[in-house]
């Protein structure tokens, strides 16, 4: 019967923590995060590496960009690829966080606070008064 009632309490303290709206945020943002990683993969992949493809000489485009050392192939081109990647997502977080959502931020403090409601401004007065 101990050890049904110790269950119970972890199965209900587990369910508050999971339907909390700080967990279910986190879980919305690590889903809507892989697909903004996935975005920003083909954006490097198929857009950004091509056009530095072009420039660099190849005949295959950067993925045929490897070394060969000993008879095996070291594909530095991925390795670019992936740095690249990593700095686009970098960039966007950057851009999101700290100009987008600082903007946001900055703007929310800025806001002056309203004015006293008149009871506000009556209790004010006695206090002012009790204070003399």
């Amino acid at each position: 019967m101990e050890s049904r009632k110790k269950v119970s309490a972890l199965l209900g303290e587990f369910k508050n923590f999971a339907l909390k709206g700080n967990v279910i945020d986190l879980a919305i943002a690590v889903v809507i995060g892989a697909a903004f990683g996935k975005i920003i993969d083909s954006l490097v992949k198929n857009i950004i590496m091509p056009l530095i493809s072009l420039i660099m000489p190849g005949e295959q485009g950067y993925m045929a960009w490897k070394w060969v050392v000993n008879g095996k192939e070291i594909p530095y081109g991925l390795f670019i690829g992936d740095i690249v990647n990593f700095l686009v997502i970098a960039l966007a977080l950057y851009i999101f966080i700290v100009k987008f959502l600082g903007m946001i931020m900055k703007s929310k403090q800025e806001e002056p606070p309203p004015p006293p409601t008149k009871d506000q401004e009556l209790l004010m007065e006695i206090r002012d008064l009790l204070k003399k």
